[in-house]
């Protein structure tokens, strides 16, 4: 067995980040920036008006003609005349004669064209000038930028179709145990219903990562064996549920390693999910997981998804540790590294009844996992603690 740490250290020496691939702006949500994204363009590229209402060189006088429009998208860059304005609309371009706009509810209308200011504004008021919010040339987005509705958005504004970005990763996942049903088919004596698929599917999701296979092995090694293979082609990494332990219909190990996957480590000092296995086949990952949900979540959380987060380019790839006070006091008999469901709420950490690998219903309530070091006896009520939070 290893350390926590250690198993930690091994994944983010051993992961690599994915290719680059280019996409289409409508298809880089949640991607990360492969390389610094260049403005094409100023932005805005004219002088614009930030207000409905009057563009002129204001002066000492505070009545003017209207003489025409500045309507959005059309140029009309006149030469205003002392005491001439310019019907402006938000957006419009702000003639090279004019210094101000003047907000449509400061002005009325005194007959016909005529107009009158009733307050006057700074000059250069409501009038965004050229590469306000970016310059030509400049960096609009940097490397490691995670695209998000707003960021795509502005570089759409740019006129920028497509981007350099990390490819998310492909995952296949294989899902072991003869004993297990899937939802919606009847439950014999001796069977149980499949979480697990459900359970790993939606945390990828919430990671962005769509592109998605589940499949079901059956507890035979040849069965296995050709899983593994058909996973190990196609894609770039491989989650296996269950079979990883030491029974006698516990295939997994071997089928990897007659597929020639590198064992990195197998088996953590660490309660629940001391079976998990980690190997390597080239730049293909794959994790082998504890069968029990509760063990199997929390390895996704710890070890799974710093590795997949590298993959797609995140600078930042594990959870946040943040720190709390413990309002129960906290045993550790077995000289392990413990993982507890854990509610905390104002800076108190309560772990929560339900502890068992088997049990999922203790972590719908839990936004941490309270980590409880191995060479830590016991934590009394009060004492700092530190926790993974869950909510990313």
């Amino acid at each position: 067995m290893i350390s926590v740490q250690k198993a930690i250290t091994i994944i983010e020496n051993k992961v690599n980040i994915n290719k680059t691939v280019d996409r289409e702006l409508l298809e880089a949500s949640g991607h990360i920036l492969a390389e610094d994204v260049i403005s094409p363009i100023n932005m805005p590229p004219f002088r614009q008006s930030s207000m409905d209402g009057y563009t002129l060189n204001f002066n000492h006088t505070s009545e003017y003609i209207v003489v025409g429009e500045a309507k959005t998208g059309v140029s009309n860059n006149l030469a205003l005349k002392e005491n001439e304005a310019l019907r402006i609309f938000t957006g419009g371009r702000v003639p090279d004669s004019a210094n101000t706009v003047v907000m449509q509810e400061h002005v009325k209308t005194i007959s016909g064209n005529r107009i009158s200011i009733l307050k006057k504004p700074p000059i250069k008021a409501n009038v965004r000038p050229i590469g306000q919010q970016i310059k030509k040339n400049e960096i609009a987005l940097k490397k490691g930028t995670v695209l998000n509705e707003a960021a795509l958005g502005f570089l759409s504004g740019l006129g920028i179709e497509s981007v350099t970005v990390f490819a998310k990763p492909r995952v296949s996942i294989l899902i072991t145990g003869d004993e297990l049903v899937q939802a919606g088919q009847s439950l014999k004596e001796a069977q149980v219903y499949d979480s697990n698929s459900v359970m790993l599917k939606l945390a990828l999701h919430r990671l962005g990562i769509n592109d998605i296979s589940i499949a079901f092995v059956l507890d035979e090694l040849n069965s296995t064996k050709n899983m593994i293979k058909e996973s190990l082609n196609d894609f770039d990494v491989t989650l296996i549920s269950g079979g990883i332990s030491v029974g006698d219909y516990d295939f997994v190990k071997e089928a990897l390693e007659a597929n020639n996957v590198q064992q990195q480590f197998y088996k953590l000092n660490q309660k629940p999910g001391k079976p998990l296995w980690f190997g390597t086949k080239g730049s293909t990952v794959v994790f082998a997981l504890p069968g029990n949900p509760a063990s199997s979540l929390t390895c996704f959380y710890v070890y799974v998804l710093p590795a997949l987060r590298k993959m797609m380019g995140h600078s930042k790839i594990h959870l946040k540790r943040r720190k709390a006070v413990t309002d129960t006091i906290i045993k550790n008999t077995f000289a392990k590294s413990l993982f507890l469901k854990t509610k905390v709420n104002n800076g108190i950490a309560t772990p929560l009844h339900g502890q068992a690998s088997s049990i999922l219903h203790s972590f719908i309530e839990s936004n941490a996992l309270l980590i409880v070091p191995d060479d830590s006896k016991e934590i009394q009520i009060g004492e700092s603690v530190e926790y993974i939070d869950l909510d990313f």
